[in-house]
């Protein structure tokens, strides 16, 4: 059976789970729709913060003791004109994905934020039909400019 672990600090990721285990699961399981693993660590680091504006909170999830699924989840500071939080980062081991452990681990995630939720997902990755499943909806496309 599926366990999901909330970590809201640091303190949180003992015993089963370190930091850098975290990093490196998703550093893996995201594939090429991923980033450097100091943009992850920086996300981590965004969400255990107490500054005003700032806060959010990981979730690990465990089948038989073995890390399957991991998300972070950030509070924008912006509620009203940008939704309250952005689901920055989400995977499951590529070996056990479409058994419903992404579903359950972003469904825990809809649970616990307060406020409207947005994440970025590429046109081209197979989990935008998982999300479009769980009630999200498409309503702009982000557009970027680069430096």
């Amino acid at each position: 059976m599926l366990q999901i672990k909330e970590i809201r600090k640091i303190e949180d990721f003992k015993p089963e789970l370190t930091k850098d285990e975290f990093i490196d699961f998703l550093h893996k399981h995201l594939d090429q729709f991923g980033d450097p693993k100091e943009h992850i660590e920086k996300s981590i680091d965004y969400a255990f913060s107490n500054a005003e504006g700032k806060g959010g909170f990981l979730l690990a999830g465990f089948w038989e003791n073995n890390l399957v699924g991991a998300l972070i989840m950030n509070k924008t500071g912006m509620s009203g004109y940008i939704p309250d939080n952005i689901l920055v980062y989400v995977a499951v081991d590529a070996n056990l994905r479409g058994k419903g452990i992404g579903a359950k681990i972003i469904e825990k995630s809809f649970e616990l934020a307060e406020g409207d939720i947005k994440l970025h997902v590429e046109y081209d990755n197979p989990a935008k039909r998982l999300y479009e499943r769980l009630g999200m909806t498409t309503k702009y496309a982000e557009m970027r400019l680069k430096r």
